[in-house]
């Protein structure tokens, strides 16, 4: 891809994502482009539909997600991997508003341009997952799909005006439900303060 190219390809993947994040993903096309002081044909030339714009858009968010779950599952214990993980899904799901709609829809639509960035991410949670249940950490009776439910789940909250100051205290809860009660207790001792010697 010529400089300029790239140039403006970039430009328009950086007004799209303000507007996503003030608007939602079903800000118009015509309003991506007009922000972006282009034409449409300009715009579909580059991203010929909302789903290809998206999938560049957010693949790098996809990776950075999948590239983190990787790197707790050496460097954290089981629980702490998973919740870490957990978290940082739900908080990039609530930047960009009904992103989750989209993700849920596409891990079942196999010619969507998201489809594989959401399986992707979708196995790197379920990894965690199998990994906190083979060390007795986390309950045995849910997979990949209910965490990848669970994150759409905590997302809606937190897009939700009235919900959103809730959206925390919930998180703890589904964490700890999650999680068997030896990890949750053991999760909880360390939250405490020790006392003094």
């Amino acid at each position: 891809m010529r400089a300029d190219a790239r140039k403006n390809r970039d430009h328009l993947l950086a007004v799209a994502g303000t507007a996503l994040t003030e608007q939602g993903v079903d800000v118009s096309l015509r309003d991506i482009a007009r922000r972006a002081d282009v034409g449409l044909a300009t715009l579909l030339r580059h991203f010929p539909t909302r789903e290809a714009l998206l999938d560049a858009l957010l693949r790098t968010n996809f990776d950075e997600l999948t590239a983190k779950a990787g790197a707790l599952e050496t460097s954290s214990s089981p629980d702490d991997a998973l919740v870490s993980w957990l978290r940082d899904c739900v908080a990039w799901t609530t930047e960009y508003r009904g992103v989750t709609v989209l993700m849920a829809a596409a891990i079942e639509d196999t010619e969507s341009a998201l489809h594989a960035s959401c399986v992707t991410l979708r196995a790197a949670g379920a990894r965690l997952l199998t990994r906190a249940q083979a060390a007795g950490m986390a309950r045995t009776d849910i997979d990949g799909d209910d965490l990848f439910a669970l994150v759409a789940m905590l997302a809606w909250l937190g897009d939700q005006p009235s919900l959103a100051p809730r959206a925390d205290r919930l998180f703890d809860v589904v964490a700890s439900a999650i999680l068997t009660s030896t990890a949750s207790s053991d999760a909880e001792e360390e939250r405490r303060p020790r006392a003094r010697r």
